[in-house]
């Protein structure tokens, strides 16, 4: 195993790291790994595979799952909660580059032509 260059602790600050297992996923989103299994069919997540090719879930993909599940509780067919979820996800992180873009003052509305 090659040495680390960061602190051990580091990974589980990190809300991309795969730490928990589709059974322990299932258990703190109160599904089923059926479920979770059908969010990958329908490419919502993509579990990361440890070494025994078990699936792996970082917390970003939960609260994703946790999103999609809300909205089957609710009655959506678990087809287009997927794809509401994507586009939920995909216009906070155009919402997040907007603001950094603002921030540093590179707001292409900002500018005009000559």
């Amino acid at each position: 195993m090659p040495p680390r260059s960061t602190p051990a602790v580091a990974p589980l600050d990190d809300d991309d790291y795969p730490a928990y297992t589709m059974g322990r996923a299932a258990a703190m989103l109160g599904t089923t790994p059926a479920f979770l299994r059908a969010l990958g069919e329908h490419r919502l997540v993509t579990p990361l595979r440890s070494e025994g090719g078990h699936r792996r879930y970082s917390r970003y993909q939960l609260r994703i799952a946790a999103r999609a599940r809300e909205l089957v509780d609710q009655g959506t067919p678990i087809e287009a909660a997927c794809r509401i979820v994507i586009l939920e996800d995909q216009l906070e992180e155009a919402r997040r580059i907007n603001e950094e873009l603002r921030a540093t003052g590179s707001d292409p509305q900002s500018k005009t032509t000559a």
